[in-house]
């Protein structure tokens, strides 16, 4: 076993950042030792009956409970604490990402889905990139930016709904009240933001970590156009905020159509970019069918292709094969089992995953009990499978959730893909753009090639279970190919352990399968697993590293219990953030 004891947690953030990574030093040694030695917060879990909010941001969390307590929806808080970390977390979520909402209605006892993700732009082919050279598409840089932002869509779509169906009385403009005031007022520099901003200013990382290299990145990101800000530095994004303020008055039509996408085309033409107003004005977001499959005595929903909630659902799917509560939390057997329960869902995401409007995708049968049974049946309990093959059909940030007094509930899941997404800003806008369709293939026989308005794979999934049709836990996490995986680390220890969600955060983690920069899979498991279960899964085939305590590779993970007899709400967030559950 190979052990890090100063791993860097560039991995997961970078795949698909949910919740955020979260660092507090100048320097990136002192940063490493931080991770190194860092413990949980000894916050006990929150209880709440009025309403509660999970997010990866302290200020995200205050500004969801402020509109719970003035009225608005769990829809409606949602939706600003969502906004207000696109301002005070821009290493992993901002107005030019994409995000996914599960929304349950308690009053139609609904579960409903809502894909605002964007679509490649029309002049985004793949004859275009390899003409420019390239086999594959750039990480970042204006090329990277190769689809429409979703995320407003989603804001407007789901307010929607909150008005027509919740029957809401709060005001759109007022949502955006808080999210204004701190990117025009200025934000004290979080410990994450802070991090994040020293890993990508690496002068000898020319594709990747040179993000200084974008003038209009570092206008804003850089202190004097240069350094990162220091933790408890003010940080002010006038551009944002005027953004915002016309979102506020006039809505997300301003954001596709008017002004806003004018300013952000017009950058992009200037450089060489990809995008046009066309692409904006024909986006639009979808409501959708979410998935599911029957875990215990719940019922485990999550988000349907274009993402890969359909390898969150497989997992659970195959574990519900195993009596994983006689297996022991935390032993060599409760590690293998999951382990290779995710091989098993990855070898179908990989074989089928993509934009089910360009492709047929056989999820009946893939969630189906009879096809969890026969991969449950290949695993083998005393060896590690080092391959995979899907068997043949028979016929990747930030993650919040909110739940109501009412018992609305949201799970929403939003990113930029890599930290600080693509690196441009669009002059004039504040809006850093992600890079989510870097992730497309330029191979025409990939199931995710590039193709203009197609969605791309997405490792973004927001999970929900329901107990007797209500919502029994409400949970996601960060972290690319770690998600399914979290999932299941979380859903377990609560259902078949008992634990409160901020003992399912705070057991130790794993993650099984490919990091950024890597191109084999590996068994990466925190140092404080004991060594003889760690041996033990080495010893079963596993290629394991052992890496530091609580290190941000394993992702940040949420997650909102609610009793199903008294309804009332608890709350857990990440050790490893910036984040906050809290509710009145």
């Amino acid at each position: 076993m190979k052990i890090l004891t100063k791993l860097l947690p560039l991995s997961l953030a970078c795949s698909c950042a949910i919740l955020a990574a979260c660092s507090s030093t100048q320097d990136k040694e002192q940063v490493a030792v931080k991770h190194t030695t860092m413990t949980p917060s000894q916050i006990t879990n929150p209880l709440a009956t009025h309403g509660i909010v999970t997010s990866p941001n302290y200020l995200a969390t205050q500004a969801g409970l402020d509109v719970l307590r003035r009225g608005g929806t769990a829809v409606d808080a949602a939706i600003a604490t969502a906004a207000t970390l696109a301002v005070v977390y821009p290493q992993m979520c901002t107005l030019g990402g994409d995000n996914f909402w599960l929304i349950f209605n308690s009053k139609t006892g609904k579960l409903k889905a809502l894909n605002a993700s964007g679509r490649a732009g029309e002049k985004a082919t793949i004859d275009f990139y390899k003409s420019k050279g390239y086999e594959k598409i750039p990480s970042r840089g204006y090329l990277a930016a190769n689809t429409v932002p979703g995320i407003v869509s989603g804001y407007d779509e789901a307010y929607k709904m909150s008005v027509k169906e919740l029957k809401t009385k709060y005001k759109w403009a007022d949502i955006f009240k808080t999210p204004i005031e701190y990117a025009q007022n200025g934000i004290p520099v979080s410990t994450s933001l802070n991090y994040w901003s020293q890993v990508n200013v690496d002068p000898n990382d020319k594709e990747f970590r040179d993000l200084q290299r974008f003038p209009e990145f570092s206008k804003i990101f850089l202190k004097d156009g240069d350094k990162p800000y220091s933790v408890g530095e003010i940080l002010k994004q006038p551009d944002l905020a005027n953004t915002l303020k016309l979102l506020a008055k006039k809505g997300a039509k301003e954001f596709y159509q008017g002004s806003i996408a004018k300013k952000i085309v017009a950058d992009l033409d200037k450089n060489g970019g990809m995008l046009t107003l066309n692409d904006f004005k024909k986006h639009h977001a979808d409501w959708v069918e979410p998935i599911h499959v029957n875990y215990r005595d719940n019922v485990a929903y999550n988000f349907p292709p274009n993402t890969q909630g359909m390898a969150s659902l497989e997992i659970l799917n195959i574990l519900n094969n195993f009596d994983v509560k006689s297996l022991g939390e935390g032993t060599a057997d409760y590690y293998h089992a999951i382990i290779e329960a995710t091989k098993q869902s990855f070898a179908d995401r990989d074989k089928y995953l993509t934009d089910p409007e360009f492709a047929d995708i056989p999820l009946d049968y893939l969630l189906s009990e009879k096809h969890g049974q026969d991969q449950a049946a290949r695993i083998d309990m005393k060896k590690a499978a080092t391959k995979v093959e899907p068997l043949d059909p028979k016929g990747d940030t930030i993650w919040l959730g909110v739940v109501d007094k009412d018992g609305n509930a949201v799970s929403l899941i939003q990113s930029i893909y890599h930290d600080f997404g693509s690196g441009i800003v669009p002059e004039g806008t504040g809006v850093l753009l992600q890079n989510r369709g870097s992730f497309f293939s330029l191979d025409k026989n990939h199931v995710n090639c590039l193709m203009p308005g197609k969605r791309t794979f997405h490792t973004l999934n927001p999970a929900m279970m329901l107990k007797n049709g209500k919502p029994y836990l409400v949970y996601g996490t960060m972290g690319g190919e770690g998600q399914p995986q979290t999932q299941a680390a979380v859903a377990t220890r609560i259902v078949d352990f008992g634990m409160t969600p901020q003992q399912a955060i705070d057991a130790p983690r794993w993650l099984y399968g490919r990091t950024w920069g890597k191109a084999s899979n590996g068994l990466k498991i925190e140092g404080r697993v004991p060594k003889e279960v760690t041996d033990e899964l080495a010893k079963r085939g596993h290629p394991v590293e052992v890496v530091a305590d609580y290190t941000d590779t394993m992702g940040h993970a949420g997650a909102i219990v609610i009793d199903p007899k008294t309804g009332v709400m608890q709350g857990g967030t990440d050790p490893r953030g910036d984040g906050l559950a809290a509710g009145f």
